[in-house]
């Protein structure tokens, strides 16, 4: 099969690998229909995971159709179509018996594209089957369902549900990419009276606008002045920082208002001031996360409900054999205008 690989930072290649084959009885073999490129997968690139060995195929997001299964999978069966969580559960220890999924200590937790080869190929080996992938209700389409493995669950329990965002707050969102993009859409669950999104990308702005902003703020504007306006001076009840980056959560803790939450999201490669100094006195909440995917099953329920509107974050489409040509389209933002990538077996 073909498959999207590793090589170390700066280097990966669409090669011919083995397709997988069961490692374990709870171990499905899924065929790859739709999967999409994450912002997680450039930080690899870059080097900033170095947990992530040489050769090793990337990816964690994808649809599929299953193959096969091992002896103790009960839950799904060859032909069904699953979404391929970005997080795979032992469904056994401790954590996840508290729905933690992300720091399962049996052998799960981000493992796709990590710690084990992922999903960006044409089939893929999927640990603990029953408790990390998810049957598609029918009617949903591949593309729509893609979105649910990774960023609508992320920037709703490590963004949303993390920042304790509630009706009537003044949410601030630093960063119009797409989990910036996803964070509007899940704030939005919650009723605030405003969203104010910043990002240094116009593209990123006018589409952060079309997803439900309220205000949007570019280089040149003063985002903790604008807030002040907007509030009253007290500052945001919530900042979420969708970036990665020491400078955007540095911004994140000056925008937030005293007694405010600042849930991190991004996935930072380098360091950041956390300045204690001026933060102390101001009884500001820091979260941070790995998402745990226990919003899964919900967000399925209201995409079938159609409550939940995942198609406008594709911006681009290709066959799976351009994956080299898509991961240049997806790096490149600022030329391309990509938002979601998204790769089709047919």
């Amino acid at each position: 099969m073909k498959a999207l690989v590793y090589d170390g930072p700066g280097r990966k290649a669409w090669v011919d690998r083995p397709e997988p084959e069961l490692a374990a009885p709870t171990d499905a073999i899924v065929r790859v229909d739709a999967v999409t490129i994450c912002g997680t997968d450039l930080h690899i690139l870059k080097g900033d995971v170095p947990t992530v060995d040489d050769g090793r195929i990337l990816g964690h997001e994808a649809v599929g159709t299953v193959t096969e299964v091992g002896q103790a999978v009960t839950t799904v069966k060859p032909g069904d179509r699953v979404l391929v969580s970005c997080i795979t559960a032992c469904g056994r220890c401790e954590y996840c018996r508290k729905g933690v999924y992300g720091q399962c200590l049996g052998g799960g937790g981000w493992i796709l594209g990590h710690r084990v080869d992922g999903v960006q190929a044409e089939f893929v080996r999927v640990p603990f089957a029953d408790t990390s992938t998810y049957v598609l209700p029918k009617g949903i389409a591949d593309e729509a369902a893609l979105m649910l493995a990774d960023i609508m669950p992320t920037s709703y329990e490590v963004g949303a549900r993390n920042g304790q965002v509630g009706p009537g707050d003044c949410v601030a969102i630093v960063g119009a990419g797409p989990i910036g993009l996803a964070a509007i859409t899940a704030v939005q669950l919650f009723g605030p009276s405003s969203v104010v999104v910043i990002d240094k990308e116009l593209n990123r702005l006018a589409a952060a606008k079309t997803f439900g902003a309220d205000v949007v703020l570019q280089p040149g504007e003063d985002p903790a002045t604008a807030i002040a306006e907007l509030t009253g001076g007290l500052g945001a009840d919530v900042a979420i920082e969708a970036v990665g980056v020491p400078e955007t959560f540095e911004l994140c803790t000056r925008l937030v208002r005293p007694g405010g939450h600042v849930a991190n999201v991004g996935v930072h490669g380098a360091p950041a001031t956390l300045h204690l100094e001026e933060l102390w006195i101001r009884d500001i909440t820091i979260t941070t996360g790995l998402v745990d995917t226990s919003s899964t099953p919900m967000l399925l329920r209201m995409l079938a409900a159609g409550r939940l509107d995942t198609s406008r974050f594709i911006t681009h489409r290709f066959g799976l054999q351009e994956m080299e040509e898509a991961y240049d389209v997806f790096a490149r933002p600022q030329d391309s205008d990509a938002l979601k990538v998204a790769l089709f077996r047919n």
